[in-house]
């Protein structure tokens, strides 16, 4: 049976970088790739390499394995790693390479909180930046 392809993280679907290759040259000048171990460095590699546009690869664990020279334990430790960096998602046998940019904030979310403080009172520029990215105000 066919697996089917579907995006896993919408708000963050792969998108050719300005640089010459698919692969993201952050990778290397934002630090992600010194944080990898060489498992999960080939790993990533190898799923830049075969996913589509939308970073998607549908390769099965025992291929993939197999191609990278990895045993099962090496290759959950990798995908681990890459998970726990955000650089990829997974649902199996679905991969999604993630965009380097974050995830852009969900301003539904911003907007639906209710107000910190009484109509009319004096707010801080910083306050207004903390509690518009996130932090407590």
């Amino acid at each position: 049976m066919p697996a089917v392809k579907r995006v896993l993280c919408l708000e963050r679907v792969r998108r050719g970088p300005p640089a010459f290759s698919w692969i993201d040259h952050r990778l290397v000048r934002d630090g992600h790739i010194r944080r990898l171990g060489h498992e999960a460095q080939s790993l990533y590699l190898f799923l830049v390499t075969v996913s589509d546009a939308e970073g998607l690869s549908y390769y099965s664990e025992s291929k993939t394995g197999d191609l990278l020279s990895m045993d099962r334990a090496m290759l959950v430790r990798a995908r681990r790693d890459l998970l726990a960096a955000g650089l990829i998602a997974y649902q199996p046998p679905l991969y999604q390479v993630l965009s380097l940019d974050p995830p852009a904030p969900d301003l539904a979310a911003l907007r639906a909180r209710p107000p910190r403080r009484g109509s009319g009172e004096a707010v801080s520029i910083g306050d207004v930046l903390r509690q518009a990215i996130g932090g407590a105000a």
